[in-house]
């Protein structure tokens, strides 16, 4: 049953704050696309929770993208309170759904686990999938671990290891724009690149997860299980298609290559924001935020350098960085020129090296330093950005990630490989800062970070 459309969408965890605020409203946003299909939508959780109740929280969900088939879909959601630990509990839960089945994870680690573990004894219904958000796993023993029990009872087609910043609109992006351009796929390589940089940075400050945050922390929660991703559509070979098989061959093929820029993990920074003001949000320091232990150290602007030993990238730094309460939100890799080999005497600067910016929120776009002559004085160079933007997809980022797991493609899944090397290649920096080899910095929620990082 492989690439059949699922019937039924089950959500565990379907109480909880990232079904609300990502996962509902991309089911909605891909409900009212083309895509769009009809299918039986189950939340699970503890709570106990009428129908009617829960049909009322995904119509709100689903507001920002109304349609007949969100209506529908809607109107006939059902609730059952359950525990995802219990044997029992999801036998009764899998009993009630229809055709295909997908049971989506809205999950901590620890609990996926226990769930896994019963879902490894039971007798499940062909061509279930299952669909696990990040992280998957707690470090990288638990995510090999995680991976052994899952392929015992189900082929890796089925499994959909979540990566909402893999939309397809953002993978190919990356993908037209480096693979269908001869101007750009040449200059991509240590002869002409200086340095990458991927950066996401968003003003929201902890906003109640703390439950999960604040033992995960800024390099787990975003740059393990996102940037290292992004880093792998940026800097892989051209795979031969975008099929699932060869686009995630490519993906691995550049993580196994990668690694931290100093072995023992201390070409890193850590950061966490103390009071402050995020446009017109008083946001309390991190310490004083609810559910957080302070002892943890837990960092929420993290960043290291890592390298990829390969024939294309090597001696080129890639600095992975991303962080929570910053002033200003961005999501974007940013690509550093090398200087001209020789500029012709006569000539005076540019100021500084030329570069590509390519945004990755939605729509998407394209900045490129071109140097031109003077308008004054020729001999003068001056910098002109030639700008384009990217084709937005009309459906949010967990939208187009519901897409492909309704349609049965893990084309946008994280391949079991992956993951474990994206746990391999963060396990040297933890290890450090575990050790306090590398300093807890601070700075000012709204600010850009520490003063002493610019």
């Amino acid at each position: 049953m492989s690439g059949a459309p699922i019937d039924t969408l089950v959500i565990f965890g379907a109480g909880g704050d990232l079904t609300s605020r990502l996962l509902l409203p991309g089911l909605g946003s891909f409900l009212a696309s083309p895509r769009g299909q009809e299918l039986q939508l189950i939340g699970v959780d503890r709570v106990a929770q009428t129908d009617a109740r829960w049909r009322s929280q995904v119509v709100k969900a689903f507001a920002g993208t109304a349609s007949g088939l969100g209506t529908s879909v809607a109107t006939a959601a059902r609730w059952i309170q359950a525990d995802a630990t219990s044997a029992d509990d999801l036998r009764r839960v899998i009993a009630a759904a229809e055709g295909r089945v997908a049971l989506y994870f809205a999950l901590p680690p620890a609990i996926t686990e226990l769930l896994v573990k019963q879902l490894a004894k039971m007798e499940l219904p062909k061509g279930i999938v299952l669909a696990l958000e990040k992280p998957f796993g707690t470090d990288l023993a638990s995510a090999k671990a995680l991976n052994r029990l899952l392929q015992r009872f189900l082929p890796e087609e089925q499994i959909f290891r979540i990566d909402h910043f893999l939309g397809k609109s953002t993978v190919l992006d990356l993908i037209g724009l480096r693979f269908a351009n001869r101007i750009f796929e040449p200059v991509f390589s240590n002869t002409n690149v200086e340095k990458v940089e991927i950066v996401i940075e968003e003003t929201l400050g902890l906003e109640g997860r703390a439950g999960y945050y604040d033992k995960a922390g800024a390099l787990t929660d975003m740059i393990q299980s996102h940037l290292l991703q992004i880093l792998a559509l940026t800097a892989m070979e051209p795979p031969s298609s975008v099929s699932s098989e060869d686009l995630r061959g490519a993906m691995a093929q550049v993580l196994r290559a990668t690694r931290p820029w100093l072995r023992n993990g201390t070409a890193s920074r850590r950061a966490r924001y103390t009071a402050g003001k995020v446009g017109r949000r008083e946001l309390p320091s991190y310490t004083a935020e609810q559910g957080v232990d302070a002892s943890r150290k837990t960092e929420t602007l993290a960043e290291m350098t890592v390298a990829i030993d390969t024939w294309r990238w090597a001696g080129v730094p890639f600095v992975l960085r991303s962080g929570k309460a910053i002033g200003d939100a961005r999501q974007e890799i940013i690509v550093t020129f090398r200087d001209v080999p020789h500029l012709p005497i006569g000539f005076s600067g540019p100021s500084r090296q030329a570069q590509m910016r390519i945004s990755i929120n939605a729509p998407g776009t394209l900045s490129l330093d071109v140097v031109t002559n003077g308008r004054g004085d020729p001999f003068d160079l001056e910098w002109d950005t030639m700008t384009a933007t990217f084709e937005a997809s009309g459906m949010t980022a967990y939208g187009e990630v519901v897409a492909e797991l309704v349609a049965g493609d893990p084309t946008l899944s994280v391949r079991g490989d992956i993951a474990e090397d994206c746990w391999r290649i963060v396990s040297p920096v933890l290890a450090a800062w575990r050790k306090n080899a590398v300093p807890l910095d601070t700075y000012p929620a709204g600010s850009t970070g520490p003063k002493s990082w610019r």
